[in-house]
């Protein structure tokens, strides 16, 4: 009886705070966006590149996210632009293009049609 009471006060715990059975089992809704991402626009790329773009200080920044860094860019006189010198990324409605450097990401779409 003692054990049944212990699994049942665990279940009551969990439900209290708020945990999901279903996220700790790896549920439906999969894991949770990593917070680096939240609030940034997905794009798709030929050649299956992506990126994503994060817009901050009213559009005046643009936090342009690779796998393995971040970079800042500032809105130039243009709106539709944004550079740091190195970096120029163009955004135009749901297409944007980027070059950094060397790399090159052309005809990308954002996902699911969200634009920041």
């Amino acid at each position: 009886m003692r054990h049944k009471i212990t699994i049942t006060s665990l279940i009551a715990s969990l439900v209290l705070s708020g945990c999901s059975l279903g996220g700790m089992l790896g549920g439906s809704d999969g894991p949770s966006q990593p917070k680096r991402l939240i609030n940034a626009t997905e794009y798709q790329c030929e050649n299956g590149k992506r990126f994503y773009v994060r817009l901050e200080n009213n559009g005046g920044t643009a936090w342009v996210i690779y796998p393995d860094r971040e970079v800042a860019l500032a809105k130039q006189a243009d709106a539709t632009r944004y550079s740091n010198g190195v970096a120029l990324l163009e955004i135009n409605g749901g297409t944007a293009s980027l070059k950094d450097d060397s790399l090159v990401y052309g005809a990308c779409q954002a996902v699911g049609g969200k634009q920041n």
